[in-house]
């Protein structure tokens, strides 16, 4: 979780003082301090029912930080050990080191083999990663209680015995799977360099944001790996860093362990904070760069305040009037009037710096110039109209949501107490920022706006289309200078590597207790006459309700009206449009004044209604809900502006590759008569054809509670609930015929399509076919799901250290088996270097086929050990249960079908994964599916044995023998998944969640993400 995930206020809600208890050594020296030397800073705990993170601070001897959470609500704990160095540390020249650092340090230590961090973790049932913002560097593991003491271990040992194990070839390794990174998340996305654009006109030179936290590959060229043994001993000391444990444990067996493992490490240097003055410009400061996109976009950035200034909250409400949803000025000026594809405004801060960002995608073919002009009006009107009394009440709800769903995991609790520290040295922030929101005032808003916005200079980027300068808003102005740069002192010399002295022998890992007992969530159903079925379960640890009703059907229903491809997913955006009482302004602001969220998604299989809500507004916000569903507006206006938005972007998938790959995969994959081979989005000859009678007629066909069921998580009991619901109890039946689906199908042979993208920093790659197995629970598709797992199903799968690890070739590769009651495919993907193109497509060939001769006695006792211990990260949030229950309801599955699935892991053997591989694998009746620049990628694809057929960006043969149309195999059954549900809840934001990420757009540049 980041900071800018956490601004709040308790709008309604009674929020007692936390209660800190100060132990001091003098007074209670028995108390303060342990045996090893630790002291007990503080001691926060809850009353009652206030909203606060009890927590233990403690510090070693040598400077570590150590903050326990005590939760016992689920049997999992969440380690955390954030350094306080980030890219803003690092020096002209060497860019993305930080990042690069993290990645190294995956990579072994003295008593951890290279990549068995990895394993260690996924095989204990737990899940880990690392990210690295500009002002930290976290790393964290979320394994069953019983692994506590290993996480620690782990951890313990990057820490003081990392250097001896770092060698040439991982040095080399990782700095190639660092490029691949910003190939595929920077280079290789549309917009993708428009950050590191802004830093450098944002920025002096040399300042430390002046450069993105992934680097210059320049920079990273030059780097050697004396280089990183410095960054280590400089930065990687037990006194610049917060370790932080929360879930099921015991604070003072917690602070044993911590002593045993981190206790020895030396201390480092000392590290001062940083703090520098804010950019100053003293004129409007233009750029711009071409790109391959279709909307030109103009991007505004304002300098403000840094992270916790006094002025932040105020910024923040700015940003969230100016352009933060339905309701905000940019939508009304920009959107509605559908002069652009989206407008948004933010306020992402950091350490040293915060940048108010207003960005908006302009028509295909119109000048920035124009753009700019309609923004400086949208922030004239803003002076004009001043701030209402509803803004501020807005904000303030939206923040108090934000801040309580924030706190639905232990993660999510670890995350900001560590972040508290590290930054203020306060783990217990969480009154103080409460204060700041509850205190915020219209006149703050306004005052800000005069002071950081109102006639001040900016930084005003456009990013246009290839060969398209002409539409920039104004010609490039600036170009940093380096007259008044001034190097930093050398931070690096004369640094020592000094290992710690133990007492005990830190290579053996520490032996696991027995695993823990997870208890499946108890649930409750109600079946409504109408054909409803109704699942819940209580979750009492926040006080929140998270509910799903899923519309069986979704883009699966257009298969008897191909000609109205898109109809699904329209007709649900349809609905986001307000009601028969609401305009969708009216119904944001609505929702916003709960600090709710309701959504429609459109999806293959399905469509779903997603509701969140505080226990306290549960009632208003399933009025809305109500309305939304049974009464939406379908106005004429709307229709016309998303219609012509869902146009635009359908034009635009041909400028991504990872988009051009997966259209031209699921046209292979399905029949020509099969609705899947066409996007949900629609084409847009079908789209084009669209009117607002045929969504009226698809919502009257389609949307029906004998085709739905709903699951309810939160604080909130069946007695209480149900009378709520009654509105759905009136919902009509319908005669809706769900369609069977077309019959699964293989190619004769395994071929490869090529489809050249001109400048694709990266190629995409897809390898697959369409199988015969629809989901279940316990039979062959549970078991093909298990053997898969080995091969490319896990981070260390043989597909991912092969294609990552050992050649470097990508940022991450995987594999796996997609279905619901319908048939899906068997996919391996990836995106990999352009000149690694055949050579990643063999080994993906080779994996494929070498794991049909079977697994090994220890990929199988690894499997076992990682699934089977997962169950207990799998029932913590409310969207987990919630997704576990609309499984059950979706499949029909017993309430204990997990302990038959563990029957099933427990009993496996090595023969049972070969047959499944065998035949479910079959290597040589594939597609084969290769998205890159020609000139780098084409080269070799012909030499690998298969006939290779080239495609243009909209899936046409261009060239190479004909192709047999496949003979069809057997088999299908409808409907869908879950999973692809919660995977939208986890989407949704489109209010809160899509504006915080876009905020915090530079943190979390993951190292070693799954």
């Amino acid at each position: 979780m980041t900071l800018k995930s956490i601004w709040l206020l308790g709008l309604g809600l009674a929020l007692a003082t936390p209660t800190v208890a100060q132990q001091k050594p003098a007074a209670k020296p028995a108390l303060a301090t342990t045996a090893g030397g630790t002291r007990l800073v503080e001691k926060v705990t809850r009353k009652g029912s206030e909203l606060v993170i009890p927590y233990e601070k403690y510090v070693l001897p040598n400077g570590l930080t150590l903050l326990i959470h005590e939760d016992h609500s689920d049997p999992l704990t969440h380690v955390d050990v954030t350094y306080h160095v980030g890219s803003a540390r690092e020096q002209i020249g060497k860019s993305g080191f930080a990042h690069f650092f993290e990645h190294m340090m995956f990579q072994g230590s003295d008593h951890v083999g290279d990549e068995q961090h990895f394993k260690i973790v996924s095989s204990a049932g737990g899940t880990l990663n690392g990210t690295t913002n500009r002002d930290r560097t976290n790393y964290f593991e979320t394994v069953p209680n019983n692994q506590l003491e290993t996480a620690l271990w782990l951890e313990a040992d990057r820490m003081g015995f990392l250097l001896d194990a770092v060698t040439q070839q991982k040095f080399e390794v990782q700095r190639s799977t660092v490029k691949n990174e910003r190939g595929q998340n920077y280079d290789n996305r549309p917009y993708g360099l428009a950050s590191e654009n802004v830093a450098k006109t944002l920025y002096p030179y040399g300042h430390p944001y002046s450069w993105l936290t992934i680097g210059y590959l320049e920079d990273l060229d030059r780097s050697d790996v004396n280089d990183l043994k410095n960054f280590f001993l400089r930065w990687y000391g037990p006194n610049n860093a917060t370790l932080t444990v929360g879930g099921d444990v015991k604070p003072a067996e917690v602070v044993k362990l911590v002593e045993k493992y981190f206790g020895p490490i030396n201390r480092g240097p000392a590290v001062q904070n940083m703090k520098l003055p804010a950019p100053v410009l003293t004129a409007d400061r233009y750029v711009s760069y071409e790109d391959n996109v279709r909307f030109p976009m103009l991007q505004m950035v304002f300098p403000t305040v840094p992270q916790y200034h006094p002025d932040e909250v105020a910024v923040d409400a700015l940003a969230e009037i100016i352009g933060g949803g339905k309701t905000s000025l940019l939508y009304k000026n920009l959107i509605k009037t559908q002069k652009a594809v989206q407008a948004q405004a933010y306020h992402p801060t950091s350490e040293l710096a915060g940048e108010l960002t207003i960005t908006s995608l302009s028509l295909p073919g119109k000048g920035l110039d124009s753009m700019e002009v309609l923004v400086r009006r949208t922030l004239a009107e803003f002076e004009k109209r001043g701030v209402t009394d509803d803004d501020v009440a807005r904000f303030k709800a939206s923040r108090e949501a934000d801040l309580i769903n924030g706190l639905s995991s232990v993660s999510g609790k670890v995350s900001q107490l560590a972040s508290f520290q590290t930054f203020t040295g306060n783990p217990n922030r969480l009154p103080e920022e409460l204060r700041r929101v509850r205190s915020l005032t219209k006149a703050d808003v306004q005052r800000v706006y005069n002071q950081y916005v109102k006639g001040k200079p900016a930084v005003i980027l456009s990013v246009v289309p290839k060969n398209s300068g002409k539409l920039v808003a104004k010609a490039s102005n600036f170009t940093a200078s380096k007259a008044n740069y001034k190097a930093p002192k050398d931070e690096y010399a004369g640094l020592k590597y000094v290992k710690a002295t133990d007492s005990f022998d830190r290579s053996k890992q520490p032996k696991s207790g027995a695993n823990p007992v997870v208890q499946v969530p108890p649930v409750w159903r109600e079946d409504f006459e109408n054909g409803l079925r109704v699942m819940g379960s209580r979750n009492t640890e926040i006080p929140t309700v998270t509910m799903l009703l899923t519309m069986r059907g979704g883009h699966r229903l257009e298969q008897a009206t191909p000609n109205k491809a898109g109809i699904a997913s329209l007709t649900a955006a349809m609905l986001n449009e307000g009601t028969q009482k609401y305009t969708g302004e009216q119904f944001s602001a609505a929702l916003d004044r709960l600090g709710s969220t309701i959504r429609v998604y459109g999806g293959e299989d399905n469509t779903t209604l997603v509701v969140s809500s505080l226990t306290k507004n549960l009632p208003a916000t399933l009025a809305l809900a109500e309305e939304m569903l049974l009464h939406p507006r379908f106005d004429q206006a709307d229709f016309d502006r998303l219609k012509k938005q869902t146009l635009e972007g359908i034009a635009n998938q041909n400028t991504q590759p990872v988009t051009i790959a997966n259209k031209a995969y699921a046209r292979l994959l399905y029949s020509p008569g099969d609705i899947m081979g066409v996007p949900s989005s629609g084409t847009t000859a079908t789209v084009s054809a669209l009117t607002l009678d045929d969504v009226k007629q698809f919502y009257q066909q389609s949307y029906a509670p004998n085709v739905s069921y709903l699951t309810l998580v939160g604080d909130v009991d069946q007695k209480d609930v149900l009378p709520r619901l009654a509105f759905l109890k009136s919902w009509p039946r319908k005669n809706v015929a769900l369609p069977a689906g077309e019959t699964a199908q293989q190619p004769d042979k395994t071929r490869i399509y090529f489809i050249n993208k001109d400048g694709a920093a990266q190629s995409e790659i897809r390898v697959g076919y369409l199988t015969s197995l629809p989901y279940d629970a316990t039979g062959d598709y549970y078991r093909a799901y298990l053997a898969n797992y080995i091969l490319g199903g896990a981070f260390n799968s043989r597909i991912n250290l092969n294609l990552r690890e050992d050649k470097g070739y990508t940022y991450g590769a995987r594999s796996g088996f997609q279905s619901t009651r319908y048939v899906g495919p068997y996919t391996a993907q990836a995106g990999v270097r352009a000149d690694a193109t055949a050579a990643s497509v063999k080994e993906f060939m080779n994996e494929i086929k070498n794991y049909r001769n079977g697994a090994t006695d220890e990929e199988l006792q690894f499997l076992q050990a990682s699934v089977g211990q997962q169950d207990a990260l799998r029932y913590e949030t409310a969207q987990q249960k919630a997704a576990f229950l609309g499984r059950l309801l979706e499949y029909d599955l017993p309430n204990d079908y997990v302990r038959q699935q563990s029957d099933i892991l427990k009993a496996l053997k090595r023969e049972d994964l070969q047959a499944s591989a065998q035949k479910y694998l079959p290597v040589d009746n594939m597609y084969v599916v290769v998205v890159g620049d020609r000139a780098k990628s084409f080269p070799g694809l012909g030499e690998l044995g298969y006939e290779v057929v080239e495609l243009d960006l909209d899936g046409n043969r261009v060239s190479g023998p004909a192709v047999a149309t496949p003979a069809p195999t057997a088999t299908t059954a409808p409907e869908a998944s879950t999973a692809e549900k919660m995977k939208m809840v986890t989407k949704d934001g489109k209010g809160k969640k899509e504006k915080r990420k876009q905020k915090t757009s530079e943190d979390g540049t993951k190292g070693k993400g799954k």
